[in-house]
């Protein structure tokens, strides 16, 4: 059974940093492009980092130069290290696990991250 859980989530002022981790189970990791997607209630899922298989990544313009994503191949984990929080970064976030040729595509069940003095 596939699992990706995300754990680190939290309250944190702002201007703090918080990391966030993914750690996928059941299904081939180092082969797939993973992302951190974010949700507020009401409003659309957003694409906030995506890393590839072989390591490039890309961010949402809003959290470019604040936030990294990276991998661990070797323990199956994601990561999204957040720095500068902004009030605006309050969401549920999730990771993404991207279909395959024989899979299909995969979320966890998201952490809440709250940045509020």
């Amino acid at each position: 059974q596939v699992h990706l859980v995300e754990s680190g989530g939290g309250l944190v002022q702002p201007g703090g940093s918080l990391r966030l981790s993914c750690a996928v189970s059941g299904i081939a990791f180092d082969t797939r492009e993973m992302r951190w997607y974010r949700q507020i209630p009401g409003k659309q899922r957003e694409l906030v980092a995506t890393i590839t298989a072989g390591g490039s990544t890309n961010y949402a313009d809003s959290v470019k130069g604040r936030f990294t994503i990276s991998r661990d191949n070797g323990k199956n984990m994601l990561y999204l290290q957040m720095n500068s929080l902004k009030p605006e970064d309050t969401a549920v976030y999730y990771c993404y696990r991207e279909r395959g040729p024989y899979t299909k595509d995969y979320w966890g069940q998201g952490t809440q991250v709250t940045v509020s003095s």
